[in-house]
């Protein structure tokens, strides 16, 4: 049996959601006026996308909306308010990205499909099953993912797949990225992105060799990936089992929208009639393709290969290109400057003496209405000629007749104005009849409290005497452990797995023990086939070890640690995966987290939102930027699988420090300066979490003793000592994000 596919369209606008209609979308997703991650896009307010649920109804088509932000605390109140008259409009489904709207959502509309968005880096199928428990009936895949991944995926849980197939491509799996956040406040997770990705940077640090490419002086464009398309291996992307085609465009215009909606409708419909055999994609395709966007070429993106120089733009996208007017003058008049109809049959029945009446059809709906009684003609009755022609002025209504039957008696006669009043009158009953089967009543009201109401955390008043925080410390640098180990004040330390590996893991548990500290192993960034066939090869290491805890930063490794039977062990979830709010806590912790981290991108008054008593605060490093497939060693010079450190100069002058962690096969570009929370001591104390964690990434050991001393100065024995640090930020602890 050949299998279904979705042509899944943006649309940033509701011209953009009519033209992808109007090009052949099976579905559209598209933002409203809040909580949708394109902030920029033209997004509808309620009255216009209430009218476009049905426009996308009337015409066969779903309509998704796009919930995919971060949700502070106090927006998760009003996002009942928000959705509630879309879901009872008929909404087909939800595009999410925090847990705690999946949760809101799940209560208090459970029957509104929720499809998790590629904000939430699935990147397997165990990650896949957690969803689905939670009731989520659609993942969309990290773009990163291969076709091999994909069909695991498939194969593995029943739940439908949507996967990206052309448009523009994130440097950083989405999710993960932090860095227009932390440069300008602006943050992709929600939906503020400034895409510092497609600015210039200079690369330092290479190592040039024989083998090494040299690179040119204009190639400065590291992180911009050439736009994705797949039309060459559509047939490979549905077999895999990708049901929904995702096109991404939700900033681009209606033209570009029905443009790529009606290739890609034209190939997804060649190969379910024609199967492999008749498949075979038109140059002139590309070619139009490119004339409707051109970052330097296209990308057939990660489906078969983990990553590439030829996959990055390098090069400034001129600044001006001669656009094919022919063919804009051409989408435009086909499908954005036009009104779409359906086909419906009508049967038109004109009884001297009696109402007229109008019998519509469409699909399996029918309506009849009723109209003036006809009259007897005085001189020339109405001919079933003059009748048709009348009755078939559907105008802008969303129908056109297919046939039109009529039955007419007598010497008859109607005025026009009643012949139009009778087929206005059918069409609307006919167009509520279609719509109204969508509708749908709220079961279940929101609390007179509201969403926000729970139990709160105590909080400690003032600079409370009682608070003493743990202090634990994260190593990428096996060099540091002895260090790091041997002071006094450390009660924990944190092993991150990309540069300890398997061989030291029982003895650096084994001195952590024997100086009474705890050990912890950070799990990686990314958990894809690497990572998985890594800590399987090492699972019996990893048992033997003995660690007290493990650090997640992936959902994939909630099940995998269960797999290997250490699902006991308690499990720290990184500030990755996101808790913005009580309800999104919640959730983290029936997943089985014993300790969260709290999030980076909150300032400290929306951090005392939380409930920190059971938490950790990052409080010192230099913060996870971006976590790519990509890798800038492999870009500008040659993959030799050596880890190594590169340092990325922007416009400004500042040195964003890159390591590829080739264990896992991926690459974290790392924020210029560190975090520092010293002098901030009465800010941590009223949040009063139970851990402050030091993240040491590419210090010395001289550094790094500098750092823990000056902490356990400041924040366990309350003194002032000098700082040990040159240029450092907060954060968000001061100024959030919007």
């Amino acid at each position: 049996m050949k299998p279904c596919v979705e042509i899944l369209a943006p649309a940033g606008s509701v011209e953009s959601m009519k033209a992808a209609v109007n090009a052949g979308a099976d579905a559209v997703y598209m933002g409203g006026s809040r909580f949708g991650a394109r902030a920029y896009a033209d997004n509808p307010e309620e009255d216009q996308f209430l009218e476009a649920i049905d426009y996308a109804h009337l015409h066969g088509c779903r309509l998704y909306m796009t919930v995919n932000t971060l949700v502070k605390e106090t927006e998760l109140d009003p996002l009942y308010d928000f959705l509630k008259p879309y879901y009872e409009q008929g909404l087909d489904a939800v595009i999410v990205q925090d847990m705690g709207v999946l949760s809101c959502i799940r209560r208090f509309f459970p029957d509104l499909p929720i499809h998790a968005s590629t904000q939430m880096t699935v990147t397997g199928y165990r990650s896949a099953q957690i969803l689905k428990d939670m009731g989520v009936t659609r993942v969309v895949t990290a773009r990163e993912l291969s076709l091999n991944e994909i069909r695991r995926i498939r194969e593995q849980v029943d739940i439908e797949i949507e996967s990206f197939v052309h448009g523009a491509l994130c440097y950083c799996y989405s999710g993960q990225c932090l860095l227009s956040s932390l440069i300008g406040g602006r943050s992709g997770n929600r939906g503020r992105c400034a895409q510092p990705c497609r600015l210039p940077y200079d690369v330092q640090g290479q190592a040039r060799s024989g083998k090494g490419q040299k690179r040119g002086a204009d190639e400065r464009y590291v992180l911009s990936l050439k736009d994705l398309c797949t039309l060459d291996i559509l047939p490979d992307i549905i077999e895999a089992g990708v049901y929904s085609l995702k096109i991404e465009g939700r900033m681009k215009s209606p033209r570009y929208t029905a443009g790529v909606v009606s290739i890609y409708r034209k190939y997804a419909d060649l190969y379910l009639q024609q199967g492999r055999s008749g498949y075979h994609v038109d140059p002139a395709d590309r070619r139009m393709l490119l004339d409707l966007f051109d970052r330097g070429g296209f990308t057939e993106g990660y489906y078969r290969q983990h990553n590439g120089r030829d996959m990055v733009a390098l090069k400034e996208k001129p600044s001006f290109r001669e656009g094919n007017q022919e063919l804009f003058d051409r989408l435009d008049h086909m499908y954005v400057n036009v009104g779409k109809q359906e086909p419906i049959r009508g049967i038109v029945t004109i009884h001297e003496g009696e109402p007229a009446g109008l019998q519509l059809f469409m699909n399996d709906r029918e309506v009849s209405v009723t109209g003036d009684v006809v009259l007897s003609a005085q001189n020339q009755p109405l001919s079933e000629e003059k009748l048709l022609r009348q009755m078939k002025k559907t105008g802008n209504t969303p129908f056109c007749f297919e046939t039109l039957e009529v039955d007419l008696k007598g010497n008859c006669f109607l005025p026009v104005q009643s012949l139009n009043e009778l087929r206005r009158s059918g069409m609307e009953l006919l167009e509520a009849a279609v719509t109204g089967t969508f509708r749908r009543a709220v079961q279940v009201e929101k609390p007179k409290g509201g969403l926000a109401e729970r139990e709160r955390p105590e909080r400690a008043d003032g600079c409370s005497q009682e608070w003493r925080p743990r202090l634990h410390v994260a190593l990428e640098d096996p060099e540091c452990l002895a260090a790091a180990i041997r002071h006094p004040e450390v009660a924990a330390v944190d092993l991150d797995s990309v540069g300890f590996g398997a061989e030291t893991w029982e003895k650096a548990v084994q001195d952590c023990h024997d100086s009474g500290k705890q050990c912890a192993l950070i799990l990686p960034h990314i958990f894809r086939s690497e990572a998985e066939a890594y800590l399987s090869r090492h699972s019996r290491e990893l048992k033997r070890a003995g660690f007290d805890a493990f650090v997640l930063r992936s959902m994939e490794e909630i099940i995998f640690l269960k797999e290997l039977g250490l699902g006991e062990v308690p499990m720290i979830f990184d500030a990755n995966l996101y808790s913005m709010n009580h309800l999104a806590e919640e959730q983290m912790r029936r997943m089985g987290a014993a300790r969260l981290t709290l999030p980076l991108e909150l300032n400290s008054r929306e951090l005392k939102e939380l409930d920190s008593s059971h938490a950790e605060l990052i409080a010192y490093g230099y913060l996870p930027a971006m976590v790519s497939a990509q890798c800038i060693v492999r870009t500008t010079e040659s993959c030799r699988k050596e880890p190594k450190l590169l340092y990325m100069k922007d416009r400004t002058g500042k040195l964003l420090p890159v390591k590829n962690h080739c264990r896992f096969c991926y690459n974290t570009i790392y924020n210029p300066s560190p975090l520092s929370l010293l002098g901030q001591e009465s800010v941590a104390e009223r949040l009063a979490p139970a851990v402050l964690r030091l993240q040491f990434t590419m210090e010395t050991v001289q550094q790094m003793q500098a750092v823990i001393d000056a902490y356990a100065e400041h924040f366990l024995h309350g003194k002032d000592t000098p700082v040990p640090l040159g240029d450092f930020t907060r954060g968000h602890m001061k100024r959030g994000v919007e």
